[in-house]
């Protein structure tokens, strides 16, 4: 979708796509798909919080959704930041992410997500415990079937599932130590995604330091 909404060739692209395949590309705004994400993981908001915080790290870009879940979960403010997993391992050596790259990409995406907190109010609705937090995306599923321990990804057992923000950072920083191939090793990355997942972890250690909500939903689902 962010690749899209940048390309500056997306006209064309849309008519090949039409011409080769009879399919017809649309391509959502950042906001569409701040909606579809919620639409995908609304049964997971099942908690008693009045707010929520919905985020989907994407491969090119990040959406950022603060919700009122006092009634039906309803959006009001949306961020979405143009950087994912695959526009990270494209820019940091194909993935391989050193600690100083991923304590870059954190500070980087901070400021954007401090005055996000800073014009809904965010931070103080966390510490009156008024707040529940849900994940939606490769990296946060990928961070819970490690946690678990998993012999192979099971979506059965992830989505759905909770996982502690302590434990996120936790395996997050254990892969950020691991080089490509040995992350690739791991049952629930593989080689395919070895190079996507550190940047990923590290968009999500830059979510949930600034907003400690103590577990957070995994949602194998979304758009």
């Amino acid at each position: 979708t962010e690749a899209c909404r940048q390309a500056a060739n997306i006209r064309d692209f849309a008519t090949e796509v039409a011409w080769e395949t009879g399919l017809h590309v649309e391509v959502i705004s950042a906001e569409e798909e701040a909606r579809l994400a919620l639409a995908g993981c609304r049964p997971l908001l099942g908690g008693e919080e009045p707010h929520a915080l919905l985020f989907d790290i994407g491969g090119g870009s990040t959406e950022v959704i603060w919700l009122d879940t006092s009634g039906p979960p309803r959006i009001l403010d949306t961020l979405s930041l143009p950087v994912g997993v695959v526009t990270l391992a494209e820019r940091y050596h194909g993935g391989g992410l050193t600690a100083s790259d991923y304590e870059a990409v954190i500070a980087e995406f901070r400021p954007d997500l401090v005055a996000f907190d800073r014009s809904n109010g965010i931070s103080a609705q966390i510490a009156r415990g008024a707040v529940q937090m849900v994940g939606s995306s490769g990296t946060v599923t990928t961070l819970a079937g490690i946690n678990m321990g998993l012999a192979r990804y099971d979506r059965s057992l992830v989505d759905g599932s909770w996982l502690l923000q302590s434990d996120a950072v936790g395996v997050s920083r254990r892969l950020l130590e691991l080089g490509l191939e040995a992350r690739g090793r791991l049952p629930c990355i593989g080689r395919d995604r070895a190079d996507l997942v550190v940047g990923g972890c590290a968009l999500l250690e830059a979510i949930v330091t600034l907003w400690p909500v103590p577990r957070l939903r995994v949602a194998d689902r979304g758009v």
